[in-house]
């Protein structure tokens, strides 16, 4: 599939799911073959806070945390068509999801849990499994989140394949999505 078949996207595209999913592999990637540059929230948030999110977290708390990602989301939303790849706990906010349902495009990068935790596990910079067992804080964010995550407009799943794999799955779930609420884009597909 060639990305000119989308050559206009509507709306900002918005990557949710857990740590790990792959949101910030992917969204660069699907990014890429779009031509809309990319924005990761987690950035965006520690220039804002001018510190890490682990600071953040330790400095302030997760609810201080959780209203600065907020912030930046929604100012995120209003910038010209880009991808951005949020913070798992991002769409799990009522408000913020809302935000994204009414001016953007979610997909879900929904991933199992050996995958999660092998990613994961490559890096210490998750505040959230930091002095706790990993599989047991990710199965309670699995509960959690889940619920928020089936509200998003695409669904797509990161396995073993590579990422470009997973982006082509994107490509066409988008491609369907954007034929299904505006059939004049059948046009450019012939």
């Amino acid at each position: 599939m060639s990305a000119n078949k989308l050559s206009h996207i509507p709306k900002t595209i918005v990557l949710v799911g857990l740590m790990g999913a792959g949101k910030t592999c992917i969204g660069k990637r699907l990014a890429q073959r779009l031509g809309l540059p990319f924005v990761d929230a987690d950035d965006e948030i520690e220039k804002a806070a001018d510190c890490s999110i682990d600071d953040i977290f330790e400095l302030y708390g997760e609810p201080a945390f959780r209203d600065g990602e907020r912030r930046v989301i929604t100012r995120l939303l209003n910038e010209p068509v880009h991808v951005l790849a949020t913070g798992g706990g991002a769409f799990v906010n009522e408000e913020t999801r809302r935000h994204i349902k009414e001016t953007a495009i979610s997909i879900w990068i929904r991933a199992d849990i050996e995958l999660l935790l092998s990613r994961t596990g490559r890096r210490n910079n998750r505040p959230l499994l930091k002095n706790t067992d990993p599989r047991k804080k990710l199965e309670t964010l699995i509960k959690e989140r889940y619920p928020a995550y089936e509200q998003a407009d695409i669904v797509i799943e990161s396995g073993h394949e590579s990422p470009d794999a997973t982006v082509e799955q994107a490509m066409a779930a988008l491609e369907d999505l954007l034929l299904s609420t505006d059939p004049s884009m059948a046009d450019s597909k012939r």
